[in-house]
């Protein structure tokens, strides 16, 4: 399924310093351009982790509570092809977290949002769903508990925008790179595709973080 939405940019709490060290060219605006996404580091002095995202093709980008972006600076105009020493090519997935599955896919679906597929996860004690929707290059996984926990009476939490994995040309070179900051590769969900986990705390970053090969 096709879905109208693209993203633009996301903002990110952290030091463009930390992201540098992890293998990103950073530009002048504090930027970076991985594909057709950009990434702006607002520092990390407040709130950490993924804040926002400017996207295009729907009316309202902040479904089930993601939180809108507002744009500063120059807009991305297309794919840049960026020579990051880590080899990052594009932004594969976006992972986004949610405590009711149903009622986020639902709020997808409202703004024309299609999902791909769905796939089991988590462990026996804590099962898990995953969900997939494609929003121009980038793949959302929406992932959340199997069974809704019934209702303590409180204001349901939203949706939040809470890791990356990023597609690098040359997965080797990305791990030697990073030394002991990056875990192992091994084989990822996707058949074929190896993963690596980027040791995000240790150099100062809030997201998780993660590197696929192609």
């Amino acid at each position: 399924m096709t879905s109208p939405l693209r993203i633009i940019e996301i903002s990110v709490g952290d030091s463009a310093s930390a992201w540098r060290s992890a293998g990103f060219r950073v530009d002048s605006e504090e930027c970076t351009t991985i594909g057709t996404v950009r990434i702006r580091f607002v520092g990390d002095g407040g709130e950490r982790g993924i804040l926002g995202w400017l996207v295009s093709g729907v009316k309202n980008g902040a479904i089930d509570g993601l939180r809108e972006q507002v744009s500063v600076g120059s807009k991305p105009s297309g794919a840049s092809l960026v020579d990051h020493p880590n080899t990052a090519s594009i932004l594969d997935h976006l992972v986004i977290t949610t405590p009711d599955v149903d009622r986020t896919i639902a709020e997808f679906r409202a703004a024309g949002c299609e999902p791909r597929r769905e796939r089991q996860a988590g462990t026996g004690d804590k099962p898990m769903r995953q969900v997939f929707i494609r929003a121009g290059e980038v793949i959302l996984e929406i992932i959340g508990p199997k069974d809704v926990p019934e209702s303590t009476g409180a204001s349901p939490k939203p949706a939040s925008l809470w890791g990356l994995a990023f597609t690098v040309a040359d997965l080797d070179v990305c791990t030697q790179l990073l030394g002991e900051n990056c875990g192992t590769p091994h084989d990822a969900v996707q058949t074929g595709r190896k993963i690596a986990s980027l040791r995000h705390a240790a150099l100062g970053i809030s997201v998780p973080t993660v590197f696929m090969s192609t």
